[in-house]
């Protein structure tokens, strides 16, 4: 008996290729997605802010407990060992990362062993922010794409583009072994390339 195959789903990459998503590149946008969400619906602020602020991955955001970061100051570490890795992590959480996280558990009543990130049937998934995330950047009618990694891109491209990073310092923040994949991973490439081109004027 022939066992049936499952119907091939467009928007899935093909073996070997990732599904891009963009970074949200323009400051404004972040600050009509953070003030559509901060009053109405703290949890997600805070998972936007927190996402912004660092380089994790949203599944080690999903892992992270409210015992981990509720008496955090600024300048205090996050620790944590990576999903996809199994490597630790140390991340330093700067006061917009800290501020939404109070923010958030004044908000919420949550014991130290509770996800921070929680919905209605526990701990957040992964599709669950990618859907988040879409729904944001659709609410301001943001064009492009994005999803949940869309958060760990928006870091290393204001990272790069405000704070003026080297790449070598990105490629250790993001495990990358080149500089064209750290640049391509953050859509900087391209960016930096046409600014080259407009900069010249012989």
């Amino acid at each position: 008996m022939e066992v049936s195959k499952k119907p091939n789903n467009p928007n899935h990459p093909k073996k070997g290729e990732q599904i891009k998503v963009d970074p949200i590149k323009n400051l404004k946008d972040i600050k009509a997605i953070k003030k559509q969400l901060k009053h109405d619906k703290p949890r997600d602020y805070c998972l936007l802010v927190l996402g912004i602020n660092t380089n994790l991955r949203a599944s080690d955001l999903l892992s992270i407990t409210v015992g981990q970061v509720r008496d955090l100051v600024p300048g205090d570490e996050l620790v944590l060992k990576e999903k996809k890795t199994g490597k630790g992590r140390r991340i330093t959480l700067n006061e917009s990362a800290v501020e939404a996280i109070q923010y958030f558990l004044k908000n919420r009543e949550l014991n130290d062993e509770d996800s921070l990130f929680t919905g209605q049937r526990g701990t957040l998934t992964v599709p669950s922010v990618n859907r988040l995330v879409k729904s944001w950047c659709r609410d301001i009618n943001l064009k492009g794409n994005y999803g949940s990694h869309t958060l760990r891109k928006t870091f290393g491209y204001h990272q790069r583009v405000q704070l003026n990073t080297s790449i070598p310092e990105l490629m250790v923040m993001f495990n990358h072994s080149s500089q064209k994949q750290t640049l391509d991973y953050l859509c900087i490439q391209s960016d930096e390339i046409k600014d080259a081109y407009m900069k010249l004027c012989l």
